[in-house]
């Protein structure tokens, strides 16, 4: 048990005096200490480079490096890198994967590329001062912004537009900066909040000219957006209704199609469905966008805002069964990158670039969509057929057995005499006192 004490000038110890008092809150000190160590990287070099990722390193945390392979994109055979600890999702994505290569695979179209961000900030003059001299203030803002966005320029990308917004309607004297950007095939987060904080710096002094020296304007914050909208991806997958015979028990091809329609309904009018529902779609997207070396929080953010944006939250999936087909499709704001931070400087986020054959981040937003939508589709079969626990609990069954302590002569047994009982914690548990 960890006793709870206070420290003072933690950030400024080195990692091992880190260890040291945090292991020195367990009864067991170095036994605590060993065990943060033993997770600590061999080569020292790489060690460092993980500790200077964030703050207060005093260990590394593994999660499961797994894949899915032969999984069919636009025509394209990937074999795709995901990071998850929840049992049964690698599983799912594979299955789909392997039921759909036969019917033409996943289908993948990116809708469009535009990330935004905003200058807040208050103006207590006359708004038509502000709107009179917008247009040149816009090319101020750009001209001044250019030592920054010139590399992205080369590059194809950079500033698309910046737009003045009135939001006095919700809160007095209350205006926006909003921009957006094309930032090529990085996420693109330090260099649009770079852009905006300098144009947040060349408005300050706009303002007070504006204003005639008066201090009319206030500055309150310049970030970038999570929510992209308009950095969208569509994916889908098609088939003949009768092409689904035999996914069902005791159900033909129609059968299961409207089952599944009723299944993809309820996630859209229920929000209490909807969150499992689009959890489900994540435990795709997340996987693929942590072995890459994004932020799974930021694209998680933003699809659930997604999620809402026609005024309650709903499922992020549609499904078509009508003149004989079956279509399932996700369409989804996913902000990805495959240069810059993590994408280059973490070894595995390389390798599974590497292993996509080095994609654009167009071609990235494709396969993560797709990594969603063969997840979700896996768990709604299982929902209305078998049901959901028979094949998670049958996955989770090894973790079961690790934490009782099993040995692998009773791990191969336990697999065997579980093979067509249900598995429960209970159940688990007996077996071995009886074994």
């Amino acid at each position: 048990m960890a006793n709870k004490s206070m420290v003072i000038g933690f950030s400024k110890l080195t990692r091992e005096q880190k260890r040291d008092f945090i292991a020195s809150l367990f009864d067991n000190h170095k036994g605590a200490a060993a065990q943060l160590d033993c997770f600590l990287h061999s080569d020292t070099s790489l060690q460092k480079r993980f500790e200077e990722f964030s703050e207060n390193t005093i260990s590394n945390y593994f999660l499961p490096y797994g894949i899915v392979p032969n999984i069919l994109i636009n025509e394209e055979i990937f074999h795709l890198p995901m990071v998850i600890e929840e049992s049964s999702v690698v599983a799912a994505a594979s299955n789909s994967a392997k039921f759909w290569a036969s019917r033409g695979g996943f289908h993948a179209e990116v809708l469009g590329i535009t990330k935004m961000g905003h200058v807040h900030f208050l103006w207590n003059d006359d708004p038509e001062v502000l709107f009179n001299a917008f247009d040149e203030i816009k090319d101020r803002l750009i001209l001044e912004a250019k030592p920054l966005t010139a590399n992205m320029e080369k590059r194809g990308g950079g500033i698309m537009n910046i737009e003045l917004v009135d939001m006095t309607h919700e809160i007095a004297h209350y205006y926006q900066l909003k921009v957006s950007f094309d930032t090529c095939d990085s996420m693109g987060a330090n260099f649009i909040n770079s852009c905006l904080e300098s144009f947040a710096a060349t408005l300050d002094g706009i303002g007070k000219a504006l204003s005639h020296g008066k201090d009319s304007l206030q500055i309150i914050m310049s970030i970038l957006s999570n929510y992209t909208p308009e950095c969208r991806v569509k994916v889908w997958v098609e088939c003949l209704i009768e092409e689904l015979d035999g996914l069902g028990e005791g159900m033909n091809g129609l059968e299961f199609a409207k089952k599944f329609e009723l299944a993809v309904k309820i996630a859209q009018i229920d929000p209490y469905r909807a969150a499992t529902h689009n959890k489900g779609i994540y435990n795709g997207i997340d996987a693929v966008v942590i072995a890459t070396g994004n932020d799974f929080r930021a694209i998680e953010a933003c699809g659930h805002t997604w999620a809402a944006h026609n005024g309650r939250y709903s499922g992020l999936t549609t499904v078509d069964i009508s003149k004989g087909k079956f279509c399932y499709a996700l369409e989804v704001p996913l902000s990805i990158g495959t240069v810059g931070g993590l994408t280059s400087l973490h070894p595995l986020a390389r390798f599974s670039l590497e292993l996509l054959g080095e994609p654009s981040a167009e071609k990235l937003m494709e396969i993560a969509a797709v990594a969603g939508l063969a997840n979700n589709f896996g768990a709604i079969r299982s929902l209305i057929t078998k049901g959901i626990q028979s094949g998670h609990m049958k996955m989770h069954l090894q973790n079961m057995l690790n934490f009782m302590g099993a040995t692998d002569e009773e791990k191969k047994r336990a697999e065997v005499w579980f093979k067509d009982k249900t598995v429960s914690y209970k159940a688990v548990q007996e077996y071995l006192q009886k074994s």
